[in-house]
């Protein structure tokens, strides 16, 4: 697939008073819609690279979460259901009628919720290594959820170092743990935190049980535990990559971009 030039138009649409989603269309209005919700502490920007090898009649909206990226909020509830209703704004703003949603990490969370919340609008759930961590799904009992959220209360640097090096596989260039624990770092707070909690907290299985649409997984072959792959199996269909580490779509947009339009045309 050749890289293209896709002029991408920055938008924004107002949630009641207390947020502002701001976020990126591309490609022909009338052309089949892909939405893409990037990872906790990321943001849009992570799929630039991947849009432009998307095919160039696909409409492509890109959307900063509340208080991520450019996005701004003061609102008070960080759940995966609320962070899924910022994704419903953008396609209620751009008037679209059908939807691939597709989601990094937390975003993969994010775009089952969507799916769930709109079963006529959303025709496929794609997860960009996500929702196959047992982790931290199915949901945890609460001892062992405030045992993880301590550990970023306490040292937010170190616990967001360890989160990466945990989507690390073996023989990656070291630098690139530093690129991201830098970045994810800086996430703006609370909601940085707030959003964990609500992704910790999150029941996955519950939510899947009402999902309808066919759910896609591209997940990392060393990161993905064959334990994990028969819990779900039936559920959601886990393809293994090797395309980096857990933040794939940066470091490989090609590859990524491929995987999304095969996804789209199933």
């Amino acid at each position: 697939m050749t890289a293209g030039f896709r002029a991408a138009a920055p938008r924004e649409v107002q949630r009641g008073g207390d947020t502002t989603i701001r976020y990126t269309a591309s490609g022909p209005a009338d052309g089949p819609a892909l939405v893409l919700i990037h990872g906790w502490a990321c943001h849009r920007g992570d799929f630039d690279a991947v849009t432009r090898h998307l095919p160039e009649d696909c409409r492509v909206l890109a959307v900063d979460l509340a208080e991520h990226g450019e996005s701004r909020s003061t609102r008070a509830v960080w759940t995966m259901e609320e962070f899924a209703r910022d994704v419903m704004a953008v396609l209620e703003a751009e008037s679209v009628g059908s939807a691939v949603v597709a989601g990094h990490s937390m975003g993969g969370a994010v775009a089952v919720e969507v799916g769930r919340m709109l079963p006529e609008k959303v025709s496929r759930v794609v997860a960009l290594d996500a929702l196959h961590y047992l982790a931290l799904f199915p949901a945890q009992e609460e001892a062992r959820a405030e045992k993880v959220l301590r550990v970023f209360r306490e040292d937010f640097p170190r616990a967001v170092r360890s989160l990466v090096e945990g989507g690390t596989p073996q023989g990656t260039d070291p630098a690139l743990t530093e690129v991201y624990t830098a970045k994810m770092s800086r996430v703006r707070q609370p909601a940085g935190l707030r959003s964990l909690e609500g992704l910790v907290r999150w029941d996955m299985d519950a939510a899947l049980r009402e999902t309808t649409q066919p759910i896609t997984v591209f997940a990392i072959r060393d990161l993905t535990s064959q334990e994990a792959i028969d819990r779900y199996r039936g559920r959601f269909d886990v393809v293994l990559v090797d395309l980096g580490t857990h933040h794939f779509p940066v470091e490989s947009p090609e590859a990524t971009a491929k995987l999304l339009a095969e996804a789209a045309t199933r």
